[in-house]
């Protein structure tokens, strides 16, 4: 489903407007690649960005840190990818409504405490051991040449503006307990969820599970190819339901 296929499982964004958008990266990425996903829609609308870099060693305490900083100044839309996207929903489902405008999680890539099969999180825990034991260069080499060319561009950089603490902040990655569904059947906020058809280590049907469970959500499908060549589709698809 390209773009324009969206389903709407609930209401759309009714909450206050925002007064500030915080972007989590995922697993390895960086503030960067945040930016250009988020940066383009939010400057059409007029609201605040922060993109979040991620801190080896306390990526999960940054992303809350910030998130809590930022509440401090009013409703926050929380918006992250992959791992960004799960923290930003566990926040979310623990403040007071008052504090969240509402969440856009792209790309989830799992849902509950056991992730045994999580492609992420094995992806991760895999990445850090070849690191550990090979060194930055090799395993860059490596994965340029089985990652499409816009991922691979992305994830150089960033791995390279992480090292040497890349593989405990991908080990941090891996342990993660993905939000529950009971935080998903019971969060308070609209959530917009932007899930790859064609995605292996972002399965589609966590997307689609996520968005089923959410009382107030609309999902949107996209593929790898359109998120390559343009990521600031994930603001466009997330915040075109914000007020």
């Amino acid at each position: 489903m390209g773009t324009g296929g969206t389903a709407t499982l609930g209401p759309v964004f009714d909450s206050p407007r925002p007064a500030v958008v915080v972007a989590l990266p995922g697993t390895g990425s960086d503030a960067h690649f945040a930016r250009r996903a988020f940066a383009p829609a939010c400057t059409a609308r007029g609201l605040e960005l922060i993109a979040v870099d991620p801190e080896p060693g306390a990526v999960i305490a940054g992303y809350l840190a910030a998130l809590d900083t930022a509440a401090a100044r009013g409703p926050v839309l929380a918006a992250g990818i992959s791992l960004g996207a799960a923290v930003a929903l566990e926040w979310a489902g623990r403040r007071a409504a008052g504090d969240v405008s509402g969440v856009i999680a792209a790309l989830p890539a799992w849902t509950g405490p056991d992730t045994a099969h999580c492609p992420a999180a094995l992806s991760a825990s895999v990445t850090a051991a070849q690191l550990r034991a090979e060194g930055l260069e090799p395993v860059v080499t490596r994965m340029r040449a089985s990652s499409p060319r816009w991922l691979a561009d992305a994830l150089t950089r960033s791995w390279r503006s992480q090292w040497p603490g890349l593989p405990d902040a991908l080990e941090e990655a891996a342990q993660y307990k993905w939000p529950e569904t009971v935080l998903l059947d019971t969060l308070a906020v609209p959530l917009a969820v932007i899930a790859a058809a064609d995605d292996p280590v972002h399965p589609v049907a966590v997307g689609r599970e996520w968005a089923r469970r959410a009382p107030r959500s609309v999902i949107t499908e996209v593929t790898l190819d359109e998120l390559g060549a343009d990521p600031a589709v994930v603001g466009r698809l997330g915040l075109r339901y914000a007020r």
